[in-house]
């Protein structure tokens, strides 16, 4: 069993939730990343979703956009990124980290290598925004030969052919993508994900997080409801952007703590 199907598997016997929130690597800066990572740990973080910076990120809404561009203007990169990985896990070998990027980086590097290279610096899940399931059962299974869980993306609009397909070839969990559009947008409609969560459930029964439109604790609550996990992105990205010079991981910490103890009541 991976690192992240334990840590569901173990939130679900505990009758808890799973929280996932979603910081871009090298945002604000390089040097603060890691010690953000330990923060939303700290927090009651379950996994931690790393963003590998992108210049065209396609799915992501303006808030994470400048996230990336502020990242990629000091410099970093795909390899920036495994090496805040393996620093983190000089203190940190039991939260899972997934990488969540975009396709072009990962093969500028080739999946082959991608993949032994996630593992080495102790990656534990791989998204690919742009990559779409039916297309990807050879990449899907380079990445469980090493080890690392192939998670994808499924969305209001996923007919029940591409959630079959998921179903197929995902593993740790699957990521429902709570919005048509982008990331950072608010119109979140609970009773929608209400309502195609059981026919994810029905095709497969890999945990299901969801992310999109989560901003606050009372829409983090309302989505675990019926998702095994809620992920929180944008809200962090602007939280990090709006905290005073040398608060940032105070910040974070206390506002991941937040969210935790209202999908803990």
């Amino acid at each position: 069993m991976s690192k992240i199907s334990t840590v569901f598997n173990d939130l679900k016997l505990a009758g808890k939730k799973g929280l996932v929130p979603f910081i871009t690597a090298g945002d604000p800066e390089p040097g603060l990343t890691v010690a953000l990572m330990h923060a939303l740990v700290r927090g009651g973080a379950n996994v931690i979703e790393l963003g590998v910076p992108f210049s065209d990120p396609m799915a992501d809404g303006p808030v994470i956009q400048r996230s990336s561009e502020r990242a990629l203007s000091q410099g970093v990169t795909l390899r920036h990124c495994l090496e805040m990985v393996k620093t983190f896990r000089e203190t940190d070998s039991n939260t899972p980290v997934v990488l969540m990027g975009y396709a072009n980086p990962v093969e500028q590097m080739g999946a082959a290598r991608f993949a032994a290279e996630a593992k080495a610096a102790g990656v534990d899940g791989v998204l690919i925004v742009d990559y779409p399931p039916e297309e990807c059962v050879e990449f899907a299974a380079q990445m469980r030969s090493a080890g690392v869980d192939p998670i994808f993306l499924l969305a209001p609009t996923s007919s029940p052919a591409r959630i079959k397909e998921a179903a197929k070839i995902a593993s740790g969990y699957i990521y429902y993508v709570s919005l048509r559009g982008v990331t950072g947008a608010n119109n979140l409609n609970t009773q929608d994900v209400a309502s195609i969560i059981p026919q994810i459930r029905a095709a497969t029964p890999i945990p299901i997080a969801v992310g999109f439109g989560i901003h606050d604790a009372a829409s983090a609550k309302a989505v675990s409801n019926t998702a095994d996990a809620v992920v929180i992105g944008s809200r962090i990205i602007r939280l990090l952007e709006e905290a005073p010079p040398g608060e940032a991981v105070q910040s974070l910490e206390h506002f991941i703590r937040e969210i935790r103890t209202a999908l803990d009541s």
